[in-house]
């Protein structure tokens, strides 16, 4: 079935001319203050309670708003702006590479099956190919301080003015990702990442697009957490990540949280909770800082550890690479479900 992205609504045009801010379709930093991760206990097997209830809540009303979801083949097209080293690329590849794979278990093709839950107005599921369909590089034509419009602006470059990534209006999607010295508005103080959607008097077009940043040298305690751990927690001993990059490490789940996103309401009025569209509450926000089974408050859930190196994660994918990605709301048990469930999800 093909993907046709529909302009938004009446009532989100006006939205076109607003600035999102810090607290628009993020996802948002967790003070370890005051929201813990329990690092000594992160592989505890006894739990206390139901294992299957992990962010669940008679409260949470996720709905779908009758607006479009990416329901064929979702193109990303990866926009790398800054100095990237080849690793880094090939671990960030190798993620979006297993989305659509079968690898061993738990995997990150079972973990996008509960974003494929998310259905459009026909009935048709967010789609479960999630391929890379271009690539751009970018050597700061920004500079090395990015806002939320001139990452538009980039995106612009590389559409309009370069020409190397195509105007692709059905189901592709843009993902500015910013190297480790590259300072973000907002990034390390209320966010790690966001999506949107392209305004026409920049861009020309609608179109879905996410901005991740490399928090390695800025705020890795913040958004590579628990890779890092801030100063004042003394005694504290960082996880080990499974590909050996804190910074890219902690990207992987920030992209995985806001490719979700993205998936399921990419023009911001498909699923989300709530009824301001201004603030939705999305399907990965509702689950953030949860990685395993018993997860939830200060306890990140049941992870995996790599008895060779130590690493900590929680799904394989291709080429023998483990990523530690948060976990996603299922609409229909209507908790947070992600493939290392103990028991089954």
């Amino acid at each position: 079935m093909a993907c046709q992205l529909s302009f938004p609504s009446l009532s989100l045009l006006l939205l076109l001319f607003w600035v999102p801010n810090a607290s628009a379709y993020s996802i948002f930093l967790k003070d370890p203050k005051t929201h813990p991760v329990d690092l000594a206990a992160h592989g505890a097997k006894t739990l206390n309670g139901s294992k299957r209830l992990e962010g669940s809540s008679p409260f949470v009303q996720m709905r779908y708003h009758m607006g479009p979801v990416l329901t064929s083949n979702i193109r990303v097209y990866i926009i790398w702006y800054g100095r990237w080293r080849s690793m880094q690329k090939r671990i960030i590849r190798n993620f979006l590479f297993s989305i659509s794979r079968v690898t061993r278990r738990p995997s990150v093709a079972e973990w996008w099956k509960t974003v494929q839950l998310y259905t459009d107005q026909t009935g048709a599921n967010v789609s479960r190919h999630v391929v890379l369909a271009g690539e751009h590089r970018d050597h700061y034509s920004h500079g090395r301080l990015l806002s939320r419009m001139s990452v538009q602006e980039v995106i612009e470059g590389a559409i309009l003015h370069n020409g190397s990534l195509p105007v692709d209006s059905g189901c592709g999607l843009y993902m500015v990702l910013s190297a480790e010295d590259v300072v973000m508005q907002d990034f390390c103080d209320q966010v790690c990442g966001f999506h949107y959607f392209t305004f026409p008097s920049i861009v020309g077009y609608t179109l879905p697009y996410a901005w991740i940043g490399n928090s390695a040298k800025q705020c890795p305690e913040l958004c590579a957490y628990p890779f890092a751990v801030p100063s004042y927690m003394t005694g504290v001993t960082p996880l080990k990540p499974p590909n050996r990059n804190i910074g890219i490490d902690g990207m992987i789940s920030v992209i995985g949280h806001e490719l979700a996103e993205i998936s399921s309401n990419p023009l911001i009025n498909a699923w989300y909770a709530g009824n301001d569209p201004t603030a939705p509450t999305e399907i990965a926000d509702l689950c953030e800082g949860i990685y395993g089974t018993g997860g939830g408050g200060s306890y990140m859930g049941s992870v995996l550890t790599d008895h060779a190196s130590g690493a900590t994660y929680n799904m394989n994918g291709v080429k023998n690479r483990r990523f530690l990605v948060q976990w996603v709301w299922n609409p229909v048990l209507k908790y947070c479900v992600g493939p290392n469930a103990l028991g089954g999800a």
